[in-house]
């Protein structure tokens, strides 16, 4: 079983910023996509940005702008740089990485942006 350990989260006010990291907690080859995913409470979990292993990103609708997603591929690790965060944004962020046909998650971090 490999996981990755995604970090990062916490209590932030709104137009604040933090930073998600993921590093793998085992060893992983031959990764290639990356991403990052976020549930809020009584939602489903949705994508929010993905990065190819030749850097190519891909971003939802509603973070364009405010987050980057970069990767360090000697580290196998992917970060989520969220900037000017907004309420909406509160929810449990997971990190996600593709090797061949087998897709590793980490086990998520909180996020709740609140005055």
């Amino acid at each position: 079983q490999v996981q990755l350990a995604d970090s990062g989260g916490g209590l932030v006010q709104p137009g604040g910023s933090l930073r998600l990291s993921c590093p793998p907690s085992g060893s992983i080859f031959s990764i290639n996509a990356m991403g990052w995913y976020r549930q809020a409470p009584g939602k489903q979990r949705e994508l929010v940005a993905v990065i190819s292993s030749g850097g190519s990103t891909d971003y939802a609708d509603s973070v364009k702008g405010r987050f980057t997603i970069s990767r360090d591929n000697a580290k196998n690790t992917v970060f989520l740089q969220m900037n000017s965060l907004k309420a909406e944004d509160t929810a449990v962020y997971y990190c996600k990485a593709r090797s061949g046909d087998t897709d590793y998650w980490g086990q998520g971090t909180q996020v709740t942006v609140s005055s």
